[in-house]
């Protein structure tokens, strides 16, 4: 498999180089290297154009910024802390390792809520019974394709991000503080800010282990 292809679009080549440079970035300070519109902007065109079966657009998205951001993160300490005194979470186990961490995402600039609507779906699954079983992991894949998306159109602009998943631990208090509709299922949480140092090396498991062509 060459190195060097003649792409016949610059633009799939400026693609694929976005592609390989995303990271993730766990060290990053609140501060924006764009105006907030340029965020929104991003996070708009993913909700709008993200392909999703059937079309039918079960992705919902929240973007918190500044001190909305950091009330997200005060939320899960909160919920964690409790965990730790009702004895779910051993004490040490917090302070060393899951504190830090979320002050990490705390001190980052906004985070991207992704949830699905699975209930919106009842329409299509009536429609279509056969597929009915099919139509939730559909609308996951929809949605993680909005969050690679907005991941590597942030990281274009100057950002670092990292992925978290803290469901359902801050659901219902997610819920509570923004005015979430009950049917709109949190399913991944996009820390971002301007990143702080380089992220960890990246390494890959063998190319041939995992592509295989034919008809060449």
């Amino acid at each position: 498999m060459g190195s060097q292809i003649a792409f016949k679009n610059q633009a799939t080549a400026t693609l694929l180089e976005l592609v390989k440079s995303r990271r993730t970035y766990y060290n990053l300070k609140p501060e924006s290297p764009v105006p907030d519109s340029v965020i929104e902007k991003i996070v708009e065109d993913s909700v709008l154009h993200v392909p999703s079966s059937f079309n039918t657009q079960t992705t919902r998205v929240v973007l918190l910024l500044k001190k909305e951001h950091e009330k997200l993160w005060d939320i899960a300490l909160e919920i964690m802390e409790g965990l730790v005194a009702a004895g779910t979470i051993p004490k040490e186990a917090f302070e060393n390792s899951t504190k830090p961490k979320l002050e990490g995402f705390r001190n980052g600039y906004g985070t991207v809520l992704f949830f699905v609507d699975f209930e919106s779906l009842a329409p299509i699954k009536e429609k279509f019974q056969i597929y009915a079983d099919k139509f939730d992991p559909f609308a996951v894949e929809s949605n993680g394709m909005s969050q690679y998306l907005v991941w590597v159109a942030l990281e274009a602009e100057g950002f670092g991000a990292n992925l978290q998943h803290y469901s359902p631990l801050i659901d219902s208090k997610v819920q509570e503080q923004w005015g979430i509709p009950a049917s709109w299922k949190l399913d991944a949480q996009l820390v971002f800010g301007t990143p702080v140092g380089s992220p960890a090396e990246k390494t890959f498991a063998p190319l041939e282990d995992r592509l295989k062509v034919f008809g060449k």
